[in-house]
């Protein structure tokens, strides 16, 4: 099975900037423009339900500070302990899918420090990297893959990517997430980064003092809810299967609300350090996610 790939939000706001709005002038010739409505149709396909582990494969040089980070996201979805808006608040529109509530619990992490398949990746060994965390029933492993690693499509075409496949007999489900600090920020991290392409918005300051790792939250959270709600590419989806816009995908671009191509939307702003986020988590971790589609309002929801 062809894996899913998660675009950039940038190339995905630039081209319907360029589509639908030419000067991209003002947010009232943006307003303006009707857009067509989201729809992610349910294909019948199994999903991922009740409680779901989430393995990580840490793929290069990763300081300690840079896993704490992402591992207190995975530990902020199924916690009660924050008020809203936060972490689990975001996951809980998840639960609007087929199958309910789904509980997410942090499993194995492996360390590959030393670059076990070089620094250059090709998409054919992602799947294998995943595999050294498992392949557990209801479990997805996730490889992430440090700044200096290159791998195949990473910015030209993809910032992450999930996929599934048989491994001894079952099957595997697996995702991808890279840091893009040193290889293309306008692009993966947007919008803690000036973009690429568009309308040149000042950018975000990032919640954890990260870019690359904070925008890789972003995308981490995006393949985490396409995986749960479209793990074989037969659950929900709007377009084709082979490039489909799932749970989030669906809703590039949208962090709060008002926002429009190039503009991520009202968010909070931390008074102390300026940061933005939209989201509490554990051990006082504040993230920004990006909006979910909401299957009994067929709108993208924000937590702000």
């Amino acid at each position: 099975m062809a894996p899913f790939k998660i675009f950039s939000s940038l190339l995905l706001l630039s081209f319907l900037g360029l589509i639908l709005n030419p000067c991209l002038a003002t947010r009232k010739l943006s307003a303006l423009v009707e857009q067509p409505p989201i729809v992610l149709k349910y294909h019948n396909g199994p999903l991922l339900t009740g409680n779901v582990t989430v393995n990580l494969v840490w793929y290069g040089q990763f300081s300690p500070a840079q896993r704490s980070i992402i591992v207190d996201f995975f530990n902020s979805l199924s916690s009660t302990k924050m008020r809203p808006p936060s972490v689990a608040s975001w996951w809980q529109t998840t639960g609007k899918y087929r199958g309910g509530p789904r509980t997410v619990v942090l499993g194995k992490q492996v360390l590959d420090e030393k670059y076990s398949l070089g620094k250059s990746i090709k998409t054919q060994q992602i799947k294998a990297l995943a595999s050294k965390a498992g392949n557990g029933a209801n479990a997805i492993s996730f490889l992430l893959t440090s700044a200096e690693v290159v791998v195949d499509g990473f910015c030209m075409s993809r910032c992450g990517t999930h996929g599934s496949g048989g491994v001894k007999g079952s099957k595997f489900l697996y995702a991808w997430v890279g840091d893009s600090v040193n290889q293309c920020p306008g692009q993966c991290a947007w919008p803690f980064h000036q973009p690429i392409y568009g309308p040149q918005t000042p950018p975000l300051v990032p919640p954890n003092g990260d870019l690359g790792v904070d925008g890789m939250v972003i995308n981490l959270a995006t393949l985490l809810a396409g995986t749960v709600t479209n793990p074989f590419d037969n659950g929900y989806f709007q377009g084709s299967a082979g490039a489909p816009l799932e749970a989030v995908s669906a809703c590039t671009g949208i962090f709060g609300k008002g926002a429009y191509p190039g503009y991520p939307g009202k968010v909070l702003v931390d008074k102390t350090t300026g940061a933005s986020y939209n989201a509490r988590g554990v051990n006082g971790r504040k993230y920004l996610l990006p909006a979910m589609w909401d299957p009994q309002t067929s709108t993208c929801k924000t937590l702000v």
